[in-house]
């Protein structure tokens, strides 16, 4: 007999980090991420070069996590070769009216969650909440979710429908994946 055990996610709200007073603390164990949160997205959201969320806990205003957005293309430049690129936009199902040479989409730029809720599917949540952005409000146009991923959430990443987009990829710390918003607006 398999137990399945639930696991309670706490309600939090997504709020721009620009209007946050003060971050106070925050700790995902990754020194990176957390001096991005504290010291730098406040100043990419100031000189428009991403925007950051943070999701806070209503009650308390814990941040139980955040992340940051700017816009990105897929293009036939991020491909090996022509050859590549015409591939992967026929299994995207584009048609050859709209075989353009890049296609819009907008870059999951940092996603990290406080060790004090890890495990509670946030970071799962945030994913589908940056879906939901991009096909029930699309305001400009945006066909794919695009992020440099670090070797270790690969998993994470699959497990919420992102695809490596080159097969041959030799970065030794990220991969680059992307999530067809297609998908989800069919």
């Amino acid at each position: 007999m398999v137990q399945t055990s639930e696991v309670k996610t706490p309600a939090f709200d997504v709020v721009r980090l620009s209007s946050l007073e003060s971050i106070g603390n925050f700790d995902c164990g990754d020194a990176d991420l957390n001096d991005f949160i504290l010291n730098r997205a406040v100043l990419f959201d100031k000189y428009l070069l991403a925007a950051s969320y943070a999701c806070v806990n209503p009650e308390s205003g814990q941040i139980y996590a955040y992340f940051s957005l700017a816009n990105d293309k897929l293009a036939m430049s991020d491909f090996k070769d022509k050859s590549e690129f015409n591939r992967f936009r026929k299994k995207r199902g584009f048609p050859n009216e709209k075989r353009l040479k890049s296609y819009p989409a907008v870059k999951l730029c940092r996603l990290a969650v406080d060790n004090s809720v890890k495990g509670k599917r946030i970071g799962s949540m945030i994913i589908d909440i940056i879906k939901y952005m991009f096909v029930a409000n699309n305001k400009t146009g945006c066909r794919f979710l695009t992020v440099d991923a670090y070797l270790g959430a690969l998993s994470f990443y699959e497990g919420n429908g992102f695809r490596q987009m080159l097969l041959e990829d030799n970065d030794p710390h990220t991969r680059v994946m992307y999530f067809d918003l297609i998908d989800l607006a069919a």
